[in-house]
């Protein structure tokens, strides 16, 4: 899947966070969404403006992130 073709980030639009191209939903929403236990059904009837493969594009922009995180050791 090609995140960039699903998720945008604009420091015009909610501060700069990554949304769904086209809206104003955040990743950040949709991952919290999901964690509340919310079905991909669920989800798209909430908004029904996104499609499924939006959803996806949210769950691989977060592993993507989570592949390139650094952890730094404090001593």
């Amino acid at each position: 899947m090609n995140i960039v073709n699903h998720i945008e980030s604009n420091p015009k639009i909610m501060l700069g966070k990554p949304v769904i191209k086209g809206t104003r939903l955040t990743v950040e929403l949709i991952l919290t969404k999901l964690s509340d236990g919310f079905t991909l059904k669920d989800i798209l009837g909430m908004y029904p403006h996104i499609k499924a493969n939006d959803i996806q594009a949210c769950l691989a922009y977060a592993a993507a992130v989570i592949q390139s995180e650094q952890m730094i050791k404090v001593a």
